[in-house]
């Protein structure tokens, strides 16, 4: 039997993986909402859309609002919230998903808020700068994600 030789797994081991997946569960607080806003940014200014992009901007916004929207209406004390970014298959499009352990309390899909409202335009910003967007059942276990998706093209709109 032949073994490779040391010196070809190295060379292998030091070939740099470009990375398309960040997640990580942040408490849920208003601190653990912008800890996450600030991984995203990071993380997307490593992948190549730095930190004055459209592309950051975009997603690190709809990041804030749909990590806030998960502190104030998707808590239980004791519960952390769950941030994925990934990119999707052929990399044009950035996807960013929030998920909490509170299934009951889905967002609604509204297109107008009551201009007196002290609530409600998070997501209507998301509707506005993502591509697409929507609310399924949490993967992991009980609960729900929000996501939004952005073209990785996007210059900010």
């Amino acid at each position: 039997m032949h073994s490779p030789s040391p010196q070809r797994h190295r060379l292998v081991a030091s070939v740099p993986v470009p990375r398309t997946e960040f997640a990580m569960a942040f408490t849920s607080t208003p601190r653990g909402a912008r800890l996450a806003r600030l991984f995203v940014a990071q993380c997307l200014d490593t992948w190549g859309h730095p930190y004055d992009s459209g592309v950051n901007e975009t997603l690190t916004l709809i990041t804030a609002e749909l990590c806030a929207h998960a502190v104030r209406h998707g808590r239980i004390p004791g519960r952390n919230f769950h941030v994925r970014l990934a990119a999707e298959a052929d990399c044009r499009r950035l996807r960013v998903e929030v998920s909490d352990t509170r299934a009951e309390r889905r967002p609604v899909a509204t297109t107008a808020t009551d201009p007196d409202s002290e609530s409600g335009r998070g997501l209507l910003l998301v509707a506005a700068l993502a591509d697409d967007r929507g609310v399924t059942d949490r993967r992991e276990g009980p609960g729900k994600t929000v996501w939004a998706v952005v073209g990785a093209a996007s210059s900010g709109r």
